[in-house]
C-alpha cells in the first residue's frame, strides 16, 4: 500500500492536500478502480469503509490497481458542513467535471477528476444519508455508453435498489457518476446510512459492496455475489420540493412504497396550522427523505424512485 496525498496549490485560499491511498495489486493484470468517499461532508460510512478497505486489501491477492480515497471534501470535513463547500456554498457534487477558472469548488472539482477520476477503468463513489436525510440503502448509475457496465457495478454491490437516471432527466447534473460515464468510465454513486450517524452495520454494507465489485471485475478471488432478493431496478426518479418555507412533517419512510396521490408530508405554519399537504405525484419508492422539520421554500423534501 503507497501513501499519497494531492496536494492543490491552484485554490483560492490555502494549499489543500487530500490523502489517498494506492494499493497495487501483484496477483495479475487487472484494471483500474477509484473508490472515493467524502464528496459531502458529514456521510460518514462511506468515509470510514474507505477507510477499512485500505488496510483490508491484500496486493498479494489483487488483480489491478485501486485508488482509495477516503475523504474528497476536506473543508466540509472538518467544519461538519452538510452538503456544500464552506468557501463559497457549492455542492460539490454538482460541480464535477469542474471548472479551471472557476470559483473554489468548481476548481476543486476540475482538480479532483482530472487527477483522481480520468484516470481510473472504473469509479465507486460511496456516500450516505447526510445529517437531515433518513435513506433506504440504493446505487445510482446513469444512461450513457457504458451504462450497461455501470449497471453490472451497481447489481454487484447488492443493495435493495438500483436507479437509472436519464440524461434527459438528469436530476443530480455534475455529480462524480454523470461525469465519469460522460467520458466512458463506468461509474456508480452508492448509498448506505442515514443521518450522519456512522454505525457499524451501514460501514459493513459500504465495504461489502466494494469487495463485491472487486470480485465482479475479478479483482478479488471469490464469489462476486452478494445474498439476498434481487434488488428493485427503477428508471428514473422525482425529487420533490417544498413550494413553501415550513415545518416538516413526512408520513412516509424511506423505502416504503407509495401509490399515486399518497400522502407523503405536510408542512405547517410557525403555529402548527396546516399550510400545505404533499402527495405522490406517480407510484414509487421514497429512497430518500428529509427529517429535518426546517425546511425553505424549495427546499428538497424526499427523492420518489419511479419505473
Amino acid at each position: 500500500m503507497e501513501e499519497l496525498a494531492l496536494r492543490l496549490d491552484g485554490l483560492p485560499g490555502e494549499p489543500l492536500v487530500i490523502p489517498y491511498a494506492r494499493i497495487e495489486g501483484t496477483a495479475g493484470e487487472g484494471p483500474h478502480l477509484t473508490v472515493v468517499a467524502g464528496v459531502h461532508g458529514a456521510e460518514y460510512t462511506g468515509m470510514a469503509a474507505v477507510m477499512r478497505l485500505i488496510h483490508r486489501l491484500d496486493p498479494g491477492t489483487l488483480r489491478g490497481t485501486v485508488t482509495a480515497v477516503p475523504i474528497l471534501n476536506q473543508a466540509a470535513f472538518w467544519s461538519r458542513t452538510a452538503f456544500v463547500v464552506p468557501a463559497d456554498g457549492k455542492n460539490l457534487n454538482r460541480c464535477f467535471p469542474g471548472d479551471a477558472d472557476g470559483s473554489y469548488t468548481d476548481v476543486l472539482a476540475h482538480e479532483i477528476f482530472t487527477r483522481l477520476i480520468a484516470p481510473s477503468d472504473y469509479l465507486l463513489d460511496l456516500h450516505a444519508g447526510d445529517l437531515p436525510e433518513a435513506l433506504a440503502p440504493f446505487c445510482l448509475y446513469e444512461e450513457s455508453g457504458v451504462e450497461d457496465r455501470s449497471r453490472r457495478l451497481a447489481l454487484a454491490y447488492g443493495l435493495g435498489h438500483v436507479v437509472r437516471q436519464s440524461r434527459a432527466s438528469r436530476t443530480i447534473g455534475g455529480s462524480t457518476s454523470s461525469a465519469a460515464a460522460d467520458v466512458g468510465i463506468p461509474a456508480i454513486i452508492a448509498e448506505v446510512g442515514a443521518n450522519g450517524i456512522c454505525d457499524e452495520a451501514s460501514v459493513d454494507r459500504h465495504l461489502r459492496g466494494v469487495l463485491a465489485v472487486c470480485a465482479e471485475l475479478g479483482m478479488l478471488p471469490g464469489d462476486p455475489g452478494l445474498a439476498g432478493a434481487p434488488p428493485n431496478e427503477y428508471g428514473g426518479w422525482i425529487w420533490m420540493r417544498s413550494p413553501v418555507r415550513g415545518f416538516w412533517q413526512s408520513r412516509v419512510a424511506a423505502g416504503q412504497d407509495v401509490a399515486e396521490g399518497e400522502l407523503l408530508g405536510v408542512l405547517l405554519d410557525p403555529l402548527g396550522r396546516e399550510m400545505e399537504r404533499v402527495v405522490a405525484p406517480a407510484p414509487g419508492c421514497p429512497l430518500f427523505v428529509t427529517t429535518s422539520p426546517a425546511v425553505v421554500a424549495d427546499g428538497l423534501l424526499l427523492g420518489l424512485a419511479t419505473r
